[in-house]
């Protein structure tokens, strides 16, 4: 994993040092170099920077203060900050604006080095917990479903539903798998609420259908294998801003 970097410092020797430490560590990636924190601001608005390392005393925007901006992103994707000043007294604001160091010029290599472990640290520790995150979702994600058919239930899996029907009091559950549907004593509402709104939507009153299996769209009539289901007016709206997603 690299890390994009920008570096911001209005006196050249200075910030000629800090690109050069950025671009020796094997783990940053510089992506820009400013003298002007307001010029730095557009390029981290426009690009994906997680890190920043800045001076704080610079004329039109200090480094305080694009820092608080940054911070109002409130998001974990939002760009941390590295400061590398000649102030040790701004060290507790440094804080109040979750800055992940403080570099105190003039600083070698080996302070520079440990700040951007630190960062590298935490960006790997964030990563690792979206992925555990992702994972604990999936697995949560129900696969099957129990209905009653007949005196029993039977268990079907998500993946093999084409479409539900209504059919006086029952569902009709057609599936991939067999040439029969299933009937089941149940409403299709109660059936909109067992299944994941994520995979079926309902598209008429007495259809429901699995998005992942819609074969083609004409019109107002979803096709799903031989079997052509009309979206009614009062379902329209969804639909159509579901194939908007999907279109994109």
């Amino acid at each position: 994993m690299k890390l994009n970097c920008v570096a911001i410092d209005d006196e050249p020797l200075a910030l000629e040092l800090l690109s050069k430490f950025i671009e020796q560590t094997s783990f940053l990636n510089l992506i820009g170099r400013f003298s002007n924190a307001i010029e730095a601001l557009g390029f981290i608005n426009q690009n994906e920077v997680q890190l920043a390392f800045m001076d704080i005393q610079m004329p039109d925007l200090s480094g305080m203060e694009l820092a608080r901006v940054l911070d109002g992103k409130k998001n974990s994707d939002k760009t941390r900050i590295i400061f590398a000043t000649a102030y040790h007294q701004f060290a507790i604001e440094g804080y109040k604006v979750e800055a992940l160091d403080y570099l105190l010029k003039p600083y070698s290599y080996e302070d520079f080095l440990n700040a951007a472990t630190k960062a590298f640290s935490y960006f790997e520790k964030q990563a690792q917990t979206k992925s555990e995150s992702t994972t604990s979702i999936d697995a949560a994600a129900p696969e099957y479903i129990f209905l009653k058919v007949e005196y029993q239930l039977v268990k079907v899996m998500l993946k093999d539903i084409g479409y539900v029907e209504a059919y006086k009091d029952y569902v009709k559950v057609h599936l991939l798998s067999k040439p029969n549907p299933l009937l089941s004593l149940t409403s299709l509402k109660s059936m909109e609420e067992l299944l994941p709104a994520d995979k079926f939507m309902r598209v008429h009153r007495s259809y429901i259908v699995a998005l992942d299996h819609i074969d083609s769209v004409s019109k107002n009539v979803i096709q799903i294998g031989k079997n052509h289901i009309s979206v009614s007016d009062n379902y329209k709206e969804g639909f159509l801003e579901f194939m908007s997603r999907w279109m994109n």
